[in-house]
């Protein structure tokens, strides 16, 4: 194996800005990387990922074979399974060698010729990233509003595509998000950003006029979105913050009228709607954080004519609801895991759909026709690989349409899933979901990858990858830790996660790995940690404060410089996340952040092994914040361990958007893993 001290990383040159906030004063050396016109910037990040290589070159032959292993489960020419939609069948397909799906639809029957809607490796042409943003066909089939982002700046742009003569004839609008048509088939509702990234305009734009504003919303906390309801009579319109909603609604044939609100906008009370027919479905948290649901006159919906037909459970939250012609739907989550609640209008009788395995994941499929017998939802764990039913709701049943196929032969009975818990320092038990192989030869400690996410109340999915098995046919164990500020166990497990109690996220994660090592799971000399985004955050806040506990650690594009980027409300997303993560501008909001943040609590002393990973054109986690977090972090550990730091030049929050570019990047992190785990060992060359 290489000999890592004998080649030199790059060192970022230290200029000193100083940064006075609430009486503290600190240098930020490299706030300068933030300017990536500087020719400084992009040589800085080339030679960390020339350095990254060269460190990582003796892996290239491990990395080639999980990228062929990989590969070779991978179905490289499928089909998905068909959806209906005014009169017309869509689906989506890939073909060998291709790097994007292909979009189609068939006319009344599955038996029907095929339409190619959008081929994504054709718009893809010539550019490094493609990503497809609004996808609404005209009530007629015969229009498409679709939007796309050529760089992973989530900057999209819409246009309107005539589907008879491929002609564009409307747009291109940049910066926009939602859309939606009204049933004439000629008006066009869309949404557009400002200079923040936030969506807070809705225009109305007639197929052959100029657009006009119809709402514009000055609240920097909010965001809207514009969509249809499933019913096709009314558009509605959301403004929404992380703790706060409004809802207008506008019969949507009627699209000059004036909008109405379903309730008024107060302060801590979120809401969801969808039309029933003759009346609204809402999903609404005024009598408790996990939400009830609640059903409201069509013509006077606020809060006065609320009926329940759901109460609030303090041990079930409600995620999500769906109105149908016959049926409703509640999307719940009770002890950590995903169920389905259907209800039918003409007898109120209530059934649950059934799942077959103690760890799983559960997910609404494409349900867009009112008239539904069936329910579409998709299903996995982390043995069972991605499923698709539709439950009939006459007979409480599910039909399996579609399983992914592994191709080469999977024999799930040779792994195992299992849930176990961690008791936290001040008593919480936080759930840990674990895959492995049932290879009786598996040794014990064995090498170990957790990961977490632990924010934004969003639960981490224990769901299924063929990737995976590289790790767990290598005797691997892959844990998730559902840590609080998730949205697990409801809302008050998000809620004891966030603001000032956010050092519970940290404290969780540290106590999951006490006790897997306690328990005989893994070693700290074997285990690896992950996570991106805010579960970068998670892992550069752990390892700051418990580096032995790890023998090494990948964060992906993630969120380390928090007291610098939650200080500029100019940046994408700042001023809206002061609700989740807290506002420096006040003192002591300050405190909260500045007691965790990575890049301003490194300290010197040892480190594990560290793969971080960004893209250039991330909106979400700037590229500088891992950038800075690194140039500091190698001047101050004192340990041998690598530090390796890739920047993909042509991307975004997500990484590679095309699928094999994807699996390189995924061999790489997987290569990194498998070696510092100790799963795999390099050949050493013969004395």
């Amino acid at each position: 194996m290489t000999d890592i001290a004998s080649i030199s990383p790059p060192i970022a040159p230290r200029r000193p800005k100083a940064i006075h906030v609430h009486g503290e004063r600190y240098q930020d050396e490299y706030a300068w990387l933030r300017d990536r016109e500087d020719p400084e910037v992009l040589a800085y990040l080339t030679a960390e990922n020339t350095y990254a290589e060269t460190v990582l070159g003796p892996t290239q032959e491990l990395r080639d074979t999980l990228y062929g292993e990989m590969l070779g489960r991978i179905k490289q020419t499928d089909v998905g399974v068909p959806y209906r939609y005014r009169g017309w069948w869509y689906y989506s397909r890939t073909e060998e060698g291709k790097q994007y799906s292909i979009l189609c639809r068939k006319r009344s029957t599955v038996q029907a010729p095929e339409e190619i809607v959008l081929d994504l490796n054709r718009l893809a042409e010539g550019k490094t990233h493609m990503a497809l943003g609004a996808f609404e066909p005209s009530d007629d089939g015969r229009l498409l509003a679709y939007s796309t982002d050529p760089t992973g700046y989530r900057q999209y742009s819409l246009v309107v595509l005539d589907l008879a003569t491929g002609v564009i004839v409307a747009g291109p609008v940049d910066g926009a998000g939602s859309a939606a048509w009204c049933p004439d088939n000629q008006t066009l509702f869309y949404t557009v950003e400002d200079d923040a990234k936030r969506q807070y305009q809705c225009w109305r734009r007639p197929l052959h006029g100029e657009p006009v504003l119809v709402y514009q919303e000055d609240d920097q906390r909010f965001r809207v979105h514009i969509e249809r309801s499933r019913s096709g009579r009314h558009l509605l319109l959301v403004a929404e913050s992380h703790t706060t909603t409004e809802v207008r609604w506008l019969p949507a044939d009627t699209p000059a009228a004036e909008w109405r609100s379903i309730a008024g906008r107060v302060h801590d009370r979120e809401y969801e709607v969808d039309h029933l027919g003759d009346g609204w479905l809402i999903r609404v948290n005024d009598t408790g954080p996990n939400f009830r649901v609640v059903r409201a006159d069509e013509q006077r919906p606020g809060p006065e004519s609320w009926s329940e037909l759901l109460g609030h459970r303090d041990d079930v939250m409600v995620e999500g609801v769906d109105a149908f012609a016959g049926h409703w739907v509640a999307w719940e989550r009770r002890e950590g895991l995903p169920e389905i609640r259907v209800t039918r209008l003409d007898s109120g009788e209530a059934r649950y759909v059934s799942f077959p395995e103690p760890v799983y994941d559960a997910y609404q499929g494409a349900n867009p026709e009112w008239e539904a017998a069936a329910l579409r939802y998709g299903y996995e764990s982390p043995i069972t690989p991605t499923s698709v039913y539709d439950y009939e709701v006459a007979t409480g049943t599910s039909a399996l349409l579609k399983r992914r196929e592994i191709p080469g032969g999977y024999d799930p009975a040779r792994y195992g899933c299992e849930r176990l818990s961690a008791t936290a320092p001040d008593g919480t038990r936080v759930p840990v979901s674990l895959v492995y192989s049932r290879d009786p030869a598996a040794s014990r400690p064995a090498p170990l990858l957790l990961t977490g996410y632990g924010a934004y109340g969003i639960s981490f999915p224990v769901s299924f990858s063929s990737n995976r098995l590289s790790l767990l046919d290598r005797g691997m164990v892959v844990a998730m830790a559902h840590v609080r500020g998730g949205g697990e166990l409801g809302r008050r497990w998000h809620d004891a996660g966030k603001m000032a109690r956010k050092e519970n996220t940290f404290t969780d994660f540290i106590a999951v790995v006490e006790t897997l090592i306690a328990q005989g799971w893994t070693a700290s000399d074997r285990l690896v940690i992950e996570g991106g985004s805010a579960g970068g955050l998670l892992v550069g806040a752990v390892v700051n404060r418990r580096p032995e506990l790890f023998r090494a650690a990948v964060a992906q594009v993630p969120f380390v410089d928090v007291v610098n980027t939650m200080l500029d409300p100019t940046l994408p997303l700042t001023v809206g996340e002061y609700e989740e993560w807290g506002n420096p501008g006040i003192a002591e909001q300050y405190a909260w952040i500045r007691r965790y943040c990575p890049y301003t609590n490194l300290a010197a002393g040892d480190y594990p092994a560290m793969l971080v990973r960004t893209s250039l054109n991330d909106s979400q986690v700037m590229y500088w914040e891992p950038a800075k977090y690194v140039a500091r972090l190698r001047t101050l550990k004192t340990d041998p361990n690598p530090l390796l730091f890739k920047t993909n030049l042509g991307a975004g929050h997500g990484g590679a958007s095309g699928r094999y570019d994807r699996l390189r990047e995924v061999a790489l992190d997987y290569a990194f893993v498998l070696w510092q785990s100790g799963a795999w060992q390099p050949e050493m060359p013969p004395d």
